[in-house]
């Protein structure tokens, strides 16, 4: 699936609840966050935070690459790593499959993205489990966290339908 140019504006929208950059630390994160969730990042730096944060994400999905500029992905010891093709503005069949697959392992668990990992936030959304929060970060404003529940899975595949 790929982007379409008319679609470009509305993923700018935060699907959840925007952290200011100044005010994305530990403890304003937390309040986002329930006991025992399923912790998903998609992105290299919202990764590195966490996990500089002591909050290992079950389920973390990097690029190598922050704001087009290559750079070694967050370093984390024991967790599984798994390689996808996802060139960007797309969305892959294999990306969703992988996706899919690593919420049926022991987690920690990596997905090192060859190509581009934005967009794998919106098939993340959908099948993360019930009690999962997603974590990515917007360029230039800050940290999003989005809440998994049957309102944010319909508002994504509404925008998946879109795709071409």
């Amino acid at each position: 699936m790929k982007l379409p140019d008319s679609l470009r504006e509305q993923m700018k929208i935060p699907l959840g609840t925007l952290i200011p950059e100044s005010q994305s630390n530990k403890e304003n994160i937390l309040k986002h966050i329930e006991q025992n969730s399923y912790i998903i990042t998609v992105g290299d730096r919202t990764t590195e935070k966490m996990i500089g944060f002591d909050l290992i994400p079950s389920l973390q999905i990097v690029d190598g690459i922050e704001k087009r500029e290559k750079r070694e992905p967050p370093k984390l010891a024991n967790a599984t790593e798994i390689t996808v093709d996802n060139p960007p503005a797309e969305i892959t069949s294999q990306s969703i499959d992988v996706i899919k697959k690593a919420f049926l392992m022991k987690t920690p668990i990596r997905i090192l993205v060859t190509g581009e990992e934005d967009l794998l936030v919106l098939p993340v959304c959908i099948h993360a489990p019930e009690n999962s929060v997603v974590l990515y970060g917007q360029p230039n404003e800050g940290l999003v966290v989005v809440k998994i529940n049957s309102e944010i899975r319909n508002k994504v595949q509404s925008l998946l339908d879109l795709m071409e």
